[in-house]
């Protein structure tokens, strides 16, 4: 008995001739390699499909290219090589190939005095595309840090001075009663307001880079900022990160600058958006700032 062949559908003549912008997968499972780390992915994969033609792309051969992924060190190399083979399996029916994975980095983080330690994520996405023979990447990664009102602290600061006129007024001051009162709770009788802050940076990167500066640019981002959220924390730790914040007032205007001078300095970085986002603790609304460097030109 002879075997039958399989049907092939997507072979077939469309009937309405028209290409199509991109075609493929979203939200493939998938583990990749970073920093020698296994991290579990969701993957885009797709294709343009030119050949108006055509009735459809292969996506089960985007899908076994993916496999790539889970054997290297995502690199810019690697990414490219992966959209290659998209379109080498695609010839005369797509030019372009793009490729997104979303995925979380974990990092191990110490404490600010104590010799404790613990882990963070950081959401990450890396989109790479490779058009006319023109190869992009770009990274996308959200940072979350703490952020002191300085219009918040400024007023605490002036009630604090004014409940010391009231407690001491017609008093000699005495350097044990003042100590004193600064260490009960009349001395701090307003405290300004902080908020768990996120930066998010979208990156647009030479690719020529030989390893994609992910790392490096979580590192760059929370110098800047001075006060990146802990994870495992003692007492110390606590009353060393109230200090920080206390000498690291910040609007969400003053963090988009640091993080634009940051970046500008950090090298295989062709342009970038920053958007800045500082949950208010004292309003119902998010505050934002926003800047960009060599975007649209890029």
């Amino acid at each position: 008995m002879n075997a039958l062949t399989l049907p092939d559908i997507a072979a077939q003549a469309s009937r309405q001739a028209l290409p199509l912008d991109w075609v493929g997968m979203c939200g493939i499972a998938l583990p990749v390699l970073f920093d020698g780390q296994r991290l579990s992915a969701k993957v885009d994969a797709g294709v343009s499909l030119d050949d108006g033609e055509a009735r459809g792309i292969h996506m089960s051969r985007l899908y076994l290219a993916l496999e790539m992924l889970e054997r290297k060190n995502l690199s810019p190399a690697l990414l490219r090589r992966v959209l290659q083979n998209f379109l080498e399996t695609h010839e005369e029916l797509s030019h372009n190939a793009y490729l997104k994975i979303h995925t979380e980095l974990l990092l191990k983080r110490p404490a600010l005095v104590s010799p404790l330690a613990g882990w963070k994520t950081y959401p990450v996405s890396i989109e790479a595309s490779l058009k006319k023979a023109m190869f992009h990447v770009e990274l996308k990664i959200d940072v979350a840090y703490s952020s002191t009102c300085p219009c918040s602290a400024a007023l605490s600061r002036q009630l604090i001075q004014q409940q010391f006129v009231d407690d001491f007024a017609n008093k000699s001051l005495q350097h044990a009663d003042v100590l004193a009162w600064l260490g009960s709770t009349k001395g701090i009788v307003a405290t300004p307001h902080s908020q768990r802050s996120n930066a998010q940076l979208q990156l647009r990167l030479d690719g020529r880079l030989d390893e994609l500066p992910l790392i490096d640019a979580i590192n760059d981002a929370e110098a800047a900022l001075g006060t990146a959220v802990q994870t495992a924390v003692k007492r110390a730790d606590e009353q060393a990160f109230a200090l920080a914040n206390g000498q690291n007032l910040m609007f969400c205007e003053d963090a988009a600058r640091r993080l634009n001078l940051a970046l500008k300095r950090s090298a295989g970085i062709n342009a970038f958006h920053v958007r800045v986002v500082h949950a208010e603790s004292l309003h119902a609304h998010d505050a934002v700032a926003e800047s960009r460097w060599n975007w649209e030109a890029a």
